[in-house]
């Protein structure tokens, strides 16, 4: 089954993923790429105690999630895969690994040099670059909250 939701969120594994987007995609495991999180069994303890019994979670890094991905495409499990940042998305997608899939761009939050574009959305120039690589790879991307929102296309996160 291929992958039913590929994110990027800050919060990584949070209540709007498990509830919003779990109730509407029943996915039943979760795929993290986070390069940091795939090294740490403390803080990977702590996502795994906002997910229920029935689900899986894996870490990986980016380098190891490449390697994996034709098995992540194909494999049984409904699956969400789970960025913290629009750059790992770009290492992870390069070459057209993600072969034309659609990015949703879910919680980036305000920081240093970023400008809010939507309320759940906040970018800045190295954000932008790496969403152009991301289009540049053939990839759809949007910006949406909740499956109930309406999807943005990415021109009017730019043009934001």
């Amino acid at each position: 089954m291929p992958i039913l939701l590929r994110r990027v969120d800050e919060r990584l594994i949070h209540g709007q993923v498990l509830v919003g987007w779990g109730r509407s995609l029943h996915p039943n495991h979760y795929l993290v790429v986070d390069d940091a999180l795939a090294d740490s069994d403390w803080e990977q303890e702590l996502y795994l105690l906002a997910v229920d019994e029935e689900a899986t979670v894996t870490f990986r890094s980016v380098e190891a999630a490449r390697a994996e991905w034709p098995m992540w495409e194909s494999h049984d499990d409904r699956i969400v895969l789970l960025v913290r940042d629009v750059d790992t998305m770009r290492r992870l997608a390069e070459g057209g690994v993600m072969n034309a899939a659609e990015i949703n761009l879910g919680g980036i939050h305000a920081g240093p040099g970023r400008v809010e574009v939507r309320s759940y959305l906040h970018l800045g120039p190295d954000d932008r670059s790496a969403l152009s690589a991301l289009a540049a790879e053939g990839l759809d991307i949007t910006g949406r909250d909740l499956p109930d929102s309406s999807r943005v296309p990415l021109g009017d996160l730019l043009a934001g």
